[in-house]
């Protein structure tokens, strides 16, 4: 490291300079050099400060903002110049210079502080420091300076005023060097200084001084190639003046021009040469170690500053040495050091006169480029498409036809920056060579032009992505580089309609029906101006441009298609996809170019073909596509609508004529009727309900004769399934029909009453359907019931709809039962029993996610129907019980359907979480009986659902108190209501759902884990707390979970178990001060909180707990052991039959803790029993609780002697920071065989600032380098200080050493 020069002892600092000096700045010596009385308040101890200044201000004279003015004040104006950013950068520094010229030492000192400062420093570098510390030392006194209430710093901090701070910073770095470059950057004194300083500080392990420092390094660098490249420049001009010099004749030859030039020359070479050195100790020196920091900022520093000086001075930089840094960091594990690499990559291999360059690293890196498109971070893998473009400009030959493919199934990306990156790929890939054309020669259109093969392309290329049929998604990626390919509507048409030319091969089907799929998605595309769905990012604002642009390509899309659609649907007319596709166009028609454009005639030919169409098609896409086309043309605004109207009344007539006449004919045959009269009531059946979908046919009677219709059915049953489910959905669209006219507010009080009878009816007729033998049939009946009980449900009075009150239905229980048996009994079914799919066709998987997708739909209408209380919140325990079983196909809906719930009412939604498990629990005694087995995997499962609805209340207590406190009283209600099969003194029948519902314990908050116990123990009978059989351990679970945290003043740990000690041995045994994990200041006394205990359950009892009996366990309970059998519940005595404390109890009692104690009171056996117990529990409670003293007073003293030694904090090897290596080792060595790593070397001493981990304040050091408590659990062998007692150090190494016990678990 080069390290800055030493100052002279006599050196003085002069008074009058031309530096931004006060007039009383203190000096320590005069100019004379005489030794002068020239100090003044506190200005004469040179820059050293008392502890406790630590950089704050002070109002001492020759003071600004606490420092010494002889470093301060230029200090001050560079960081506050950079700080605001407003100030022309290059005046500043000129000023500098100025000072640097004066006197290079007092200037460069405030250089120092001012990079000192900006890495958020508060200390000052003084004079004497300067002169007598090696940068270690005071790298090392900066750190102590740090503020230690922050971790931000100015690079960090976010706000407006340090917005532009890092901008300013680098261009004051860029300007310094710039300025210097003639002169100063060479007198061996600045610079060297500089990069000791910045080399030091990226060394240290405070964040902020390594991230300002190594940005400044790496700025510096950048200025520093700046200035490399400017001499070789020079340098080459100065070459060929004196060849072309030397190169005269001899008479003209000016020996003296040859002499200067062989001078400069010479000149340049040597500060090259040192340019060169300053370049490696920085590279050296801070890049190096770096570019692997554990910051991932500061490794991308690096990383982006590398690309730029590989950009500027490819000649030095641009080779394998330096390009291999970028290819490990390549695989780093940070998103923003990848994409740094990614953007350097592109400078370089965006100028095409550097790629051969860029061959060998091109070969040993593309399939890490190629993997990077896949990238979890969408930027990466933009960039790195963007990358393997250029490298495709580069050569065509680098990209292998799998690493192309791998990109091009980006296009289909619901990402849309990664699908346009790949878009720009594919039309590079495919379409960059077009077929040139001939000046002078006219315009080629039609199947001429010369996009004709680029859209041929595009349709195979569509048609080959046989993992993609989403035409949309492919043109919104290559709208924005192929829009004019795209748009070449003409070439479509041509295509489509115009015979091929000699020698051209035909479209075939397949590959027509793809074109027109595309051609509606350009259309829409440039009709609409945005993605398609799924592919959105919000809507946007479109520019004046843009929509002059949208407006004109409708225009031209009206012009053209409105002439072309109508032979196209002749052609095409018995094609049920294409024509579905051509019928979408007319939407995105500007309908007033039919009369502007005086194409009255072409709107009569679509108009016929439409209908014609109607009359051939029966499927019902088709027939919704023409439906839709007409509501299109039947706009009002526009004066074509007449025309259209007319055209679609007469269609609709012949269609309702058609339907009763085929009905009236249908229904009189009865069970006579052929196929072909149910397939003509189908067909017509089917045009309708297609048409009423987007058309109000409420003038012509259609409920009447499908009500008639579907009541036909339900009597005689045998009334084909297509026909009863569009008849059910016809009937539909009618009374949405008419409740859309009614919710206008214009309508008759006759017309409200017979809607609300044909409603009822119809919902009546739906029911019946819902136990039809057909599951279709089944489905769609409960499918639009569930829509119809929505719909007519309260909500539908809000938002200024009272008049429509008479119109609200509430399903009655029947009703309900029903469909909730539905859902039972045809969405919770496993998947090879969905009958519906069935048809040879199981093992299809597209089959089997239709048939998921369709019972989905069905969850969700009916889980509608519990958010909007349309149905009991109750009947949704049945589908919550089911969370975990249908977990991956129905999970998403289950969890949403709890939290809406929960939002309406907390409590009733916690009555229904219980009653799921209350079910359950009762199916699973069904079925193994009462003598289950509470290992086996029904009742784990029944506590793992518990456990996931304990985790959705979150953790806020505060608002699921009431909630979970009602959900615990009714699973307490229910695990004592059935009584013991095994007669009095067996367990309750569902005693085991306690170890269920201890799941919902840690949810109680503490006050509330009192009272639901003292809830429990009013179900309980003193039998009941002595059991020990493995039949009471729920109960014995279920008791621990509600003590456990219940009291934490009194906590102690015993065989594995928590419980609270009695207020007796409270108020003998204090607890231990300083005990580990529990701070002194928290604990409460154990009277205040009895007694607060006592307030809550008189005053702020819970609503759903009753009040408590007299005979209830003690608020404060002692410590229980494990499960054997000294352990015994403990029921509080009356107040006045309370035995007084004997804190040690006499050794007779010891050995027979039954024997009972003689009081004047005389007392019954259980309360000798239990007094006892509570006596024999206090002993065992007092001789823990001083061991737990003992042992946080040995553990107190040995963690103080472990900081104050030295043994552990010396001589670290490396410094952690460089430890972090994105790269591993193995993948290193195979990147570095066969790469050219010869660099630039230089000989730098070693370096004086290593950290000395010992010295420095861990508080600022990174999270790695922090020792903590953890640190000593593991160790082994621990230096102990003298000062601390012989014995604890015996007693801890011989748990150390003898017993291997790691010291974090004494």
């Amino acid at each position: 490291m080069i390290a800055a020069p030493e100052i002279p002892p006599e050196f003085a600092y002069p008074q009058d300079t031309d530096t931004r000096f006060s007039s009383d700045t203190d000096f320590s010596e005069d100019p004379d050099g005489r030794s002068g009385n020239s100090t003044k308040g506190k200005g004469g101890k040179k820059g050293k400060k008392a502890a406790g200044e630590k950089g704050k201000g002070g109002k001492g004279a020759g003071r600004i903002n606490g420092h010494h003015q002889e470093n301060g004040m230029e200090n001050m104006m560079l960081f506050e110049v950079v700080k605001v950013g407003r100030s022309a950068m290059q005046s500043v520094v000129d000023e500098w210079i100025e000072s640097y010229k004066h006197d290079r030492d007092v200037a460069l000192l405030d250089l120092i502080n001012f990079f000192i400062q900006c890495s958020g420093c508060k200390g000052v570098v003084s004079g004497e420091m300067f002169r007598n510390m090696q940068n270690s030392e005071i790298i090392r006194r900066m750190t102590e300076e740090f503020d230690e209430d922050s971790g931000d710093y100015p690079l960090t901090i976010a706000g407006p005023q340090w917005k532009k701070f890092k901008t300013s910073f680098c261009e004051f770095i860029s300007v310094l060097v710039r300025q210097c470059q003639y002169s100063i950057i060479y007198d061996e004194y600045m610079m060297d200084t500089v990069i000791s300083l910045l080399t030091g500080l990226s060394d240290s392990q405070v964040r902020a001084f390594r991230h300002t420092s190594t940005l400044a390094a790496m700025k510096l660098m950048t200025a520093l190639v700046n200035v490399a490249l400017n001499l070789s420049i020079n340098m080459d001009n100065t070459q060929r003046q004196y060849e072309a010099e030397r190169n005269k004749m001899v008479a003209k030859r000016a020996n003296d021009r040859l002499e200067l030039l062989l001078q400069k020359r010479k000149e340049l070479q040597e500060n090259q040469d040192e340019i060169e050195n300053m370049m490696n100790a920085i590279f050296k020196g801070v890049f190096v170690h770096r570019y692997r920091d554990s910051i991932a900022e500061i490794r991308a520093i690096c990383i982006e500053e590398i690309g730029v000086w590989m950009k500027l001075y490819s000649d030095a930089f641009l080779n394998d040495s330096y390009l291999k840094y970028v290819g490990w960091t390549m695989h780093d594990k940070q998103g923003e050091v990848r994409l740094k690499c990614l953007t350097a990559l592109q400078g370089l291999y965006h100028n095409r006169e550097l790629n051969a360059r860029l061959e060998l690293f091109t070969s040993r890196f593309k399939d890490r480029i190629v993997s990077m498109t896949l990238d979890k971070e969408y930027d990466v893998a933009v960039q790195a498409i963007k990358l393997l473009t250029l490298v495709l400009n580069s050569t065509d030959e680098v990209l292998t036809p799998e690493d192309c493919e791998s990109v091009y199934h980006l296009v289909y990306s619901a990402h849309r920056p990664v699908a346009v990156a790949a878009g720009e790929f594919l039309y590079k890939k495919l379409f960059s060579q077009r077929e040139p054309e001939e000046e002078g020669a006219p315009k080629r259109r039609g199947r001429q032009s010369p996009n004709a093969n680029l859209i041929k392309t595009t349709v195979f290329f569509f048609l080959e992505s046989e993992l993609h049929e989403h035409a949309a998604y492919l043109v919104d990626s290559l709208w924005e580089c192929g829009a004019e390919l795209l748009k070449d509507w003409e070439c479509m048409i041509s295509l489509l309609l115009d015979d091929p030319m000699p020698g051209e091969e035909a479209l075939i089907d397949r590959q027509e029906t793809a074109l027109i799929e595309i051609m509606l998605c350009t259309v829409r595309q440039a009709a609409e101006c945005h993605p398609p769905v799924g592919r959105g990012t919000g809507k946007r604002v479109m520019t004046a441009k843009e929509k002059k642009t949208q407006l004109d390509d409708r225009t031209r899309i009206t012009e053209l298609f409105a002439v072309a659609l109508p032979p196209l649907l002749a052609k095409y007319s018995v094609d049920a996809e294409k024509v579905t596709n051509l019928l979408q166009l007319p939407q995105y028609f500007d309908l007033e170019i039919y009369t502007t454009g005086r194409l009255e005639k072409h709107l009569e030919a679509l108009l016929r073909q439409i209908k014609e169409i109607v009359e051939k098609h029966t499927d019902t896409e088709v027939l919704e596509s023409c439906s839709k086309t007409y509501h299109a043309l039947c706009n009002e605004e526009f004066t074509i609508f007449n025309r259209v109207d007319i055209a679609r009344s007469q269609l609709l007539d012949e269609l309702v004529d058609k339907f009763s006449r085929l009905l009236e004919d249908f229904l009189q045959e009865g069970e006579d009727a052929d196929e072909d009269d149910a397939y003509q009531v189908l067909s017509t059946l089917k045009r309708i309900t297609a048409f009423h979908n987007a058309h109000d046919l409420s003038g012509w009677d259609l409920f009447t004769s499908n009500f008639k219709l579907l009541n036909t059915g339900i009597e005689n049953g045998d009334m084909p399934e297509q026909i009863v489910i569009h008849s059910l959905q016809c009937t539909h669209y009618v009374i949405l029909w008419q409740l859309a006219k009614l919710s206008e507010g214009s309508s008759r009080k006759e017309d409200m009453v017979n809607l609300r009878k044909q409603m009822r009816a119809f919902c009546m007729m739906c029911q019946r359907y819902l136990t039809n033998v057909n599951t279709a049939v089944k489905e769609q009946a409960f499918t639009i019931l569930c829509d119809l009980l929505l719909i007519f449900s309260h909500q539908m009075v809000s938002g200024g709809r009272e008049h429509l009150e008479p119109l609200v239905y509430s399903p009655e229980d029947s009703l309900q039962s029903e469909l909730l048996s539905f859902i039972l009994n045809h969405v919770f079914i496993d998947q090879d029993d969905d009958t519906n799919s069935t048809d040879g066709q199981q093992d299809d998987e597209a089959v089997k996610i239709e048939a998921l997708h369709k019972r989905r739909n069905l969850l969700a209408a009916y889980c509608k129907l519990i958010i909007y209380c349309v149905v009991e919140m109750r009947t949704g325990a049945d589908i919550f019980k089911q969370y975990m079983r249908y977990y991956n196909d129905y999970g998403d809906i289950i969890k949403e359907t709890m939290s809406k719930t929960r939002q309406i009412d907390k409590i009733q939604c916690a009555k229904t979480l219980i009653l799921s498990l209350q079910q359950l629990f009762n199916e699973m005694l069904s079925d193994l009986g009462h003598g289950f087995d509470r290992s086996s995997s029904a009742f784990c499962g029944i506590k793992e659902l518990a456990r996931r609805f304990s985790l959705t209340f979150g953790l806020d207590q505060v608002k699921t108190r009431d909630a979970i406190a009602m959900l615990h009283k009714d699973g307490i209600e229910f695990a004592f209501k059935e009584p013991s099969p095994q007669g009095e003194g067996g367990p309750p029948l569902n005693l085991a759902f306690l170890d269920i519902l201890s799941e919902f314990s840690s949810k109680l908050m503490r006050q509330d884990k009192r009272t639901v116990h003292m809830y429990l123990e009013r179900f309980m009978t003193f039998q009941m707390a002595l059991q020990r059989e493995d039949c009471w351990l729920p109960l014995i679970s279920y008791r621990n979970s509600l003590q456990a945290g219940g009291d934490d003043d009194t906590m102690s740990v015993m065989s594995g178990y928590s419980s609270r000690g009695s207020s007796v041995r409270s108020k003998k045994t204090k607890p231990p001060v300083g005990t580990a994990g529990t701070s002194a200041v928290k604990r409460k006394l154990p009277e205040e909180e009895s007694s607060s205990g006592e307030v809550w359950q008189q005053s702020i009892q819970t609503p759903v707990m009753m009040p408590s009996p007299h005979l209830t366990s003690t608020a404060m309970r002692d410590p229980k052991r494990g499960r054997d059998d000294s352990y015994m519940g403990v029921y509080a005595l009356p107040h006045e039959q309370q035995p007084p404390p004997h804190p040690h109890p006499h050794p007779h009692q010891q050995h027979h803790p039954q024997t009972p104690q003689h009081h004047q009171t005389p007392m019954d056996y259980n309360s000798q029993v239990t007094w006892m117990l509570a006596q024999r529990q206090q002993e065992e409670a007092r001789q823990q609780q001083e061991r737990a003293m003992n042992y946080v007073k040995l553990r107190t003293n040995l963690q103080h002697a472990i900081r104050r030694g030295t043994g552990l904090m010396e001589e670290d090897e490396e410094p952690i920071v460089e430890d972090v290596m994105m790269s591993s080792e193995g993948r290193m060595d195979d990147l570095n065989e066969g790469m050219d790593f010869d660099t630039m070397d230089i000989d730098l001493p070693p370096s004086k600032n290593r950290r000395e981990r010992s010295e420095l304040k861990p508080d600022y050091f990174d999270p790695a380098s922090i020792m903590d408590e953890s640190l000593v659990a593991k160790c082994n062998i621990v230096v102990i200080n003298a000062s601390v007692n012989n014995l604890q150090t015996a007693f801890l190494f011989e748990l150390v050493t003898k017993h291997k016990t790691p010291l974090g678990t004494l």
